[in-house]
């Protein structure tokens, strides 16, 4: 019997696949107390642009659009040109909704990477970008 529930959870997992962890780390704190973190779980060089796509959220304590009946936190998807130092909005989330990209990011007009949480971010991510994964 035990065979028998061991081999049903790894099928389950074979077929649903394993959900991704997150690994938030902090960049900023903004002057009203709440952090900001990136997922570098999330974090990878997009094949097409070469830009370096981000999750960043806020938080006063749980973070991400994490998995239905998790508790979130608000934030978006950026992508980042690191030698140019601008970066493209590609998806915001809030509680209760979903992430949903933007097809069409790859043509919006990049915009310069102003305030100090978006050169936080940039300073945070861009020295690490060669070791971030290419989809």
């Amino acid at each position: 019997m035990r065979r028998a529930v061991a081999l049903a959870v790894l099928a389950a997992f074979a077929v649903g696949g394993v959900a991704q962890a997150e690994t938030w780390t902090k960049f900023a704190t903004m002057e009203n107390g709440a952090d900001v973190s990136y997922d570098s779980d999330y974090t990878y060089k997009d094949k097409q642009t070469g830009r370096l796509i981000v999750m960043q959220a806020l938080s006063k304590g749980t973070l991400g659009p994490s998995a239905p009946g998790k508790a979130d936190s608000v934030g978006s998807v950026v992508a980042i040109d690191c030698q140019n130092k601008n970066m493209i909005s590609m998806a915001s989330f809030r509680p209760n909704t979903p992430l949903d990209i933007k097809a069409t990011w790859r043509t919006d007009t990049p915009k310069k990477a102003t305030g100090a949480d978006n050169e936080a971010l940039i300073t945070a991510v861009c020295p690490h970008a060669d070791k971030a994964p290419t989809k």
